[in-house]
């Protein structure tokens, strides 16, 4: 007896990309305020994890901008309305995300408590908008792609985010980002579509990696 595999995409991948968003935007302006003045060296360290943030954030964006909304808009006729407000979400964010950019590089410089203040206000109202986005964008666009999109076409915006790490060791590390909070069950599914030997660089070295990127990053 033969069985017929389902083409609807398996969506909640993007509910664990979006944790891993959510979270460090929480985090990080209390880690931003508790750098001390002038203290150069711990302040580079969180604005490069920030920075390395923001910029996955503008490609996962860029990716739903390309691969995502214009499907939608096509075959979700309905939807339109939502479609184009999600459009509109991405540029409010992109707009305050611009201002991180601008304001990191300076504080990372000097550390001083000016560019501290106000990079940790700029992050905190990223934050603000990047939870609304990704609250509604969850309850309403993944529904309608599972309804719209075969599951080739929703792993091709997975396969465009791999892409746009091109360390290798910050992909091992945004890996244990998206593991930290997943479920065994999640855990397992979600692994299921990481080459067999990013699997194993995973276990051999990359957890272990991890661990010691994060006790450096959320460290007094």
């Amino acid at each position: 007896m033969s069985t017929i595999q389902s083409t609807e995409p398996d969506t909640h991948d993007m509910v664990i990309v979006h944790r891993v968003f959510r979270r460090e935007f929480h985090l990080l302006p209390d880690l931003i305020s508790r750098v001390a003045e002038g203290n150069t060296e711990r302040a580079a360290v969180v604005a490069e994890h920030l920075t390395d943030l923001t910029s996955g954030l503008h490609h996962h964006h860029e990716g739903e901008d390309d691969l995502l909304w214009p499907l939608l808009l096509e075959r979700a006729t309905l939807q339109t309305d939502l479609v184009h407000r999600m459009e509109s979400q991405h540029a409010a964010l992109s707009t305050s995300l611009d201002q991180v950019d601008k304001l990191a590089p300076a504080w990372a410089a000097t550390a001083n408590a000016t560019d501290r203040d106000a990079l940790a206000k700029a992050v905190r109202e990223a934050s603000v908008i990047l939870d609304e986005h990704m609250g509604e964008e969850e309850r309403e666009i993944l529904p309608l792609a599972r309804q719209h999109l075969t599951a080739e076409q929703w792993n091709k915006l997975g396969e465009r985010g791999a892409k746009s790490i091109q360390d290798k060791r910050k992909r091992l590390l945004f890996l244990g980002m998206l593991l930290e909070e997943t479920s065994p069950e999640e855990a397992r599914d979600f692994m299921h579509h990481i080459p067999p030997p990013v699997r194993v660089i995973w276990k051999l070295v990359g957890r272990r990696q991890y661990a010691a990127y994060i006790r450096l990053i959320r460290s007094a």
